[in-house]
């Protein structure tokens, strides 16, 4: 997979989260339309953030979450791949992202 064109660092102050997939640091972006594509698939987001805080988060939720949060990804990243990406990371690594993004469904910014 080769990396986007130019990428930025993710950027706290406008919500953004980083998270290593497959050797590659990738930004998360919990843009407006980002949110609005998730909760389209996953269901009210309070819900899920409910879901996450009881340990009850599934893996395709997380992975469909990141998918949705994706900012200037390489094209060759499938969402399959994502999700093939996190479970060979391991769970613990992807939690300070999915955190980040909680945060940003809990507190905006």
């Amino acid at each position: 997979m080769s990396p986007a064109a130019n990428p930025a660092p993710a950027n706290p102050a406008r919500g953004e989260a980083a998270i290593r997939v497959a050797g590659e640091t990738l930004v998360l972006r919990p843009s407006f339309a980002a949110l609005v594509a998730a909760e389209q698939e996953l269901g009210p987001l309070f819900a899920l953030v409910e879901r996450a805080a009881a340990g009850q988060l599934a893996l395709a939720e997380l992975a469909a979450l990141f998918w949705h949060c994706r900012h200037d990804w390489p094209a060759a990243l499938t969402r399959d791949a994502l999700g093939e990406a996190l479970v060979a990371g391991g769970l613990a690594a992807a939690t300070p992202a999915l955190h980040a993004l909680l945060r940003q469904v809990l507190a905006g910014r």
